[in-house]
């Protein structure tokens, strides 16, 4: 694999230079590990990988944030109201008055939130001002130093006990999620990079190819003359002449639009032609199909997504069992109150405000409406529990399946690059049989050309195959293998 390797660099320098002497640009030469790493911090799946997990941070940030004390303050700026008002004297007849007067109001609270229990507790002062432009009102202001205020429904949903179940979660899986996006990355970066490579390769096949039928061309036309050979034969080895000029225009055509493609992926700005590095150095291992499904268990978002899931259909069911059913909520407001001529003394020695209440709620006929959305949830929480299932034991056999897969690639690369040898010898030995005249027909020939082409395209097939399948066990389990450890990532950098 070294000398294979170093012929590649060798041709792909050559070529370089020959692009270099026609003005074409300078060449850039990159390693399957150098592009992934490019992706990573280029691509724009990792650019949208980036924004998608900072949606998921805020969405969690806020989140949090709803838990802790939330101070306002909210103020009415001086109100005009004017019009007409009822007004009884003192022998009990009432008439309509003009009035007019002008209020205002500012209020500071501190509202948190109970989370266990799912009610409220806030904590308020206000100040309000109230002024009749056509009577006298001795005690404008009207004060509450300190008033509180506790608010807390007995039998309805609690929201803030069932996200502290699950928005923990959703964030946790954001992470994850994130982790295989950038290993996603990775694979199609693996399919660039392949699809680039091939057509190198292509393009080297159908070059040496036209040299080699340009020589035999050459030869077959003096032996034609020599009436060593049949017309038919010559005319068999112009043709494949010919289809190799055009097999060499095609293959240049797919390298360009491969080279596009690759350097648009990782959004390569220059004009410098790409070239690739085979990456068949490779340090072969294997992975222990059991201990890769655990591994999956345990680190995937996939795990997690099945959690979340369950969790969302059990809160499902308890929002149809409390909802539009008996209900209570228990309202307790204590403070303190005062009005006064001027805003210190509607400060000085507050009375009492005590306010108790018990708010029952009673479906007394529905008709079996909260009965059946209670069945329809329940259902689909079955529906839920039984698709959970199914998908963890399809999850499980995926990833046992992928690591089996893995395992086999190292027998198949190996049996990729004996063939590519094998084939290469046997072309050039009957390739060397027919310039020296030993054979004439052409069609042995062509069988060992087809041979050799094909054999090198399996062997870089199946170095794409290795790399795909180690990126795909990594996606599944975020585990890397050749280090054994979790993936890890500072997430810290794309907040």
């Amino acid at each position: 694999m070294r000398m294979k390797q170093l012929i590649l660099i060798c041709v792909a320098f050559v070529f370089g230079c020959s692009l270099n002497v026609s003005g074409q640009g300078k060449v850039r030469f990159i390693t399957l590990s150098e592009a992934i790493e490019i992706a990573k911090a280029n691509s724009p799946d990792a650019l949208n990988a980036k924004q998608n997990f900072r949606t998921s941070y805020w969405e969690f940030r806020s989140y949090q944030a709803s838990n802790l004390p939330a101070l306002g303050l909210t103020s009415t700026l001086p109100n005009l109201n004017q019009g007409f008002s009822t007004y009884q004297d003192s022998t009990g007849n009432r008439t309509y008055v003009r009035s007019q007067y002008i209020t205002t109001k500012m209020t500071l609270g501190l509202t948190q939130q109970i989370g266990i229990t799912g009610g409220s507790i806030s904590v308020n002062s206000s100040l309000e001002g109230s002024w009749n432009q056509e009577g006298y009102n001795p005690y404008p202001f009207l004060s509450v130093p300190v008033n509180v205020v506790f608010n807390q429904p007995l039998f309805t949903f609690n929201k803030f006990r069932w996200d502290r179940k699950i928005q923990p979660l959703k964030y946790s899986q954001a992470k994850r999620k994130y982790l295989e996006d950038i290993e996603q990355i990775s694979i199609t970066t693996i399919i660039h990079f392949f699809t680039l490579l091939q057509a190198q390769v292509d393009q080297k096949i159908a070059r040496v190819n036209l040299s080699n039928y340009d020589t035999m061309y050459r030869i077959a036309k003096g032996r034609f003359q020599l009436g060593k050979i049949a017309e038919n034969d010559l005319l068999q080895m112009e043709l494949n002449f010919l289809k190799e000029q055009a097999a060499v225009e095609n293959a240049d055509l797919n390298l360009e639009n491969a080279q596009f493609r690759l350097k648009s992926y990782l959004r390569i700005q220059d004009t410098s032609h790409v070239r690739l590095v085979a990456p068949d150095e490779i340090g072969f291992f294997t992975i222990d199909p059991s201990a890769s499904v655990a591994l999956a268990v345990e680190y995937s978002s996939t795990s997690l997504d099945f959690k979340k899931r369950l969790l969302e259909a059990a809160r499902t069911v308890n929002i149809a069992r409390m909802q539009d059913r008996f209900d209570a909520n228990i309202h307790v407001e204590v403070g303190l109150t005062k009005s006064g001529t001027t805003v210190p003394d509607a400060y000085v020695k507050p009375l009492d405000n005590r306010i108790l209440g018990v708010d029952i709620s009673i479906p007394i006929l529905d008709w079996g409406v909260a009965r059946g959305k209670i069945k329809m949830a329940q259902s689909e929480d079955e529906v839920v529990k039984n698709s959970v299932e199914q998908e963890s034991l399809d999850f499980r056999q995926n990833v046992y399946l992928k690591a089996v897969q893995f395992n086999m690639q190292k027998n198949q690369v190996r049996i990729a690059a004996k063939s590519d040898t094998v084939a290469r010898k046997s072309f050039e030995v009957i390739k060397g049989r027919y310039l020296i005249g030993k054979i004439n027909g052409i069609l042995d020939l062509n069988n060992a050309q087809l041979e050799t082409d094909g054999a090198e395209k399996s062997y870089y097939t199946a170095l794409q195959t290795y790399w795909l399948n180690y990126y795909e066990i990594r996606k599944l389990t975020l585990f890397d293998f050749r280090a054994s450890k979790p993936l890890e990532f500072d997430f810290t950098d794309v907040k």
